[in-house]
């Protein structure tokens, strides 16, 4: 009986298996059919921005069909700048289109993600066009975005959070001490502190000088646009801000943060209004996918390209996809520079850094790309250490006011795991060598002061190079870099005014800078780099990584975060040009 048992229930799963098969792909065909129509925007449109929830990516492929209705699991749902900044333009220019509905409340993104953003939809309001903001929830970033909008609307139980920004730093001190594992720590730069964690139970003073100083600026900068927005008094939206003075929805209406407090449908009626219909009449609405296939940027005959080096995440060796590596980037950069056409690069930069060899792989592709078009740097949401240490082979470079940047510092990070395999393991090990150093920074033993001296003195040699590229891409002496180095973090204002910046603005302004130096201005199309893989090889890629961070995030629940910046650990090891450490602004 059990063997029957057991063959009923692999009949019973293959045929389970087989319908869920058929009604996928079946599924599958029709998204993709679906994707391939042509879209024509009808009039009295609304485009609906829907960014809840979403991480502002730097780009995403407008191509891919739209598996949201699959219930498939996504645990991080990304959209591209490029594709938002498209489709907003297209709804300006086209009178098709009347306003924009924005739910952007929990958008996931960093400050100068959010500028670049704000400001397309600054720009489309001067069409005369609506926008009209409306959710449940706003964070402090998603709140900054929709104050773009003309009017915003809560859910009448909705919350908001308005109450400045704050950086908390987990530190591992106490847990390595139980686990009996010495950190080894060398680094250069009073500033550069993302060794602090492994070292210390809290944060530096240095540390807390550079983070309340770039946390003021940011914050700052932040209230001043809003106050512009929403007409309130800089100084009183200050102590609103600081004193968190919005603790009940009501407070937020009657000190004119917001709008209203409404249900959606009512935000829909309003919209009728606005566009002329009735109350019983449905709203022509299109997202941003659809306008994007519905209107395609305009092609140029012209030869002359600016080519745009998309490099987005930490920069790592070798050559793999989702990050920065070394042997990838540098093949596209000599892609770039070897071909005709392309008359300019620009290199946009969204990374913290990481590998020091990598960078300098980078580094000197671009440097070599120098010497034959203008390169010009963009600097994203962050664009420091490592970031910073590629993007200095520019001619120019172009960040936004709320940009992170800087941290020109180096830093390494061995683990003594002795004590762990010993003590707690019970594991010993034993060692023959042919030379005093064979066994150099071996993680079952303490460090020999001899090692530490011939490693630090690598580490020394390393940040001398960093210094060097830095005043030799700024024009500056190594001197004058060494004070605004060492480390330490900066805001895109305040880079500005020590030297490592030369104009505040986003991409636009960037490809606008490399098309001048370049002296075709007036005839030239933008391209990317690196191409994007097939949206089926990033599908099943998506899947694979989703199911398993679902997995430990279902399983660690509001821990995960600590596992995540545990498991991540292994990347420190060896020489490294990264930031302080992960900054979670909120």
């Amino acid at each position: 009986m059990k063997f029957l048992g057991n063959v009923l229930a692999v009949i019973v799963g293959l045929l389970i298996f087989s319908v869920i098969s058929f009604f996928f792909f079946a599924g599958l065909i029709a998204v993709i059919s679906s994707s391939e129509e042509e879209v024509k925007i009808k009039e009295n449109t609304v485009l609906v921005l829907n960014l809840e929830g979403r991480v502002l990516a730097e780009r995403s492929n407008e191509d891919d069909p739209d598996f949201s209705s699959f219930g498939l699991i996504s645990t991080v749902p990304s959209i591209g700048l490029t594709s938002l900044k498209n489709a907003i333009r297209t709804a300006k220019e086209n009178d098709n289109i009347k306003g924009i509905f924005l739910k952007a409340g929990t958008l996931m993104a960093g400050q100068a993600g959010i500028k670049e953003l704000r400001d397309e939809l600054l720009s489309f309001k001067e069409s005369g066009k609506f926008i009209i903001s409306y959710g449940e929830l706003y964070t402090e970033n998603g709140y900054y975005l929709s104050t773009a909008a003309d009017e915003i609307y809560v859910n009448p139980s909705g919350m908001m959070e308005f109450n400045g920004l704050a950086s908390e730093i987990l530190f591992f001190k106490g847990l390595f001490q139980k686990l009996e594992v010495e950190p080894e720590i060398f680094r250069v730069g009073d500033f550069k502190s993302a060794v602090e964690p492994f070292m210390l139970d809290k944060m530096s003073e240095e540390n807390r000088l550079q983070t309340e100083s770039f946390l003021t600026d940011l914050n700052a900068f932040m209230l001043n646009e809003i106050s512009e927005s929403r007409g309130i008094n800089y100084n009183r939206l200050k102590e609103i801000n600081a004193q968190m003075l919005v603790r009940r929805m009501k407070d937020a209406e009657e000190l004119k943060l917001i709008d209203g407090l409404w249900y959606e449908d009512q935000v829909i009626d309003l919209m009728k209004q606005k566009l002329g219909l009735e109350k019983e009449d449905k709203i022509n609405t299109i997202n941003v996918s659809r306008i994007n296939k519905a209107v395609k940027p305009k092609s140029r005959s012209s030869k002359n390209r600016i080519a745009v080096i998309v490099a987005e995440g930490e920069i790592m060796g070798g050559n793999a996809d989702n990050l920065i590596s070394s042997e990838r980037f540098k093949e596209e950069i000599r892609k770039a520079r070897k071909n005709d056409n392309v008359k300019a690069i620009v290199l946009r930069v969204n990374s913290p850094g990481g590998s020091a060899l990598a960078s300098e792989v980078i580094w000197r592709e671009l440097e070599e790309a120098r010497k034959e078009k203008p390169v010009i740097a963009s600097m994203g949401e962050v664009a420091a250490s490592g970031g910073y240490y590629i993007a200095a082979a520019s001619d120019t470079i172009v960040a936004q006011p709320n940009t992170i940047t800087g941290s020109i510092g180096i830093f390494a990070l061995w683990f003594n795991a002795k004590g762990l395999l010993n003590n707690k393991l019970g594991i010993t090990t034993d060692v023959v060598k042919t030379g005093e150093f064979s066994d150099f920074l071996s993680p079952t033993r303490r460090v020999t002061d001899a090692e530490k001296e011939i490693f630090q003195k690598q580490i020394e040699d390393g940040y001398d190079i960093f210094l060097s590229r830095v005043a030799q891409g700024r024009e500056m002496d190594k001197e004058d870099v060494m004070k605004v180095a060492s480390g330490r973090v900066w805001t895109g204002n305040q880079a500005l005014e020590n030297g490592l910046v030369d104009v505040l603005g986003g991409l636009d302004e960037a490809i606008k800078i490399a098309a001048t130096k370049a002296g075709v201005a007036d005839d030239y199309r933008v391209v990317y780099y690196p191409e994007m893989k097939s949206w089926f090889e990033r599908f099943i890629s998506q899947i694979s990584n989703d199911v398993q961070a679902y997995y430990q995030q279902k399983k660690l629940g509001n821990f995960y975060p600590i596992y995540k910046q545990i498991e991540d650990l292994h990347k420190y090891e060896g020489i490294m040009v990264r930031m302080p450490f992960d900054y979670h602004i909120q």
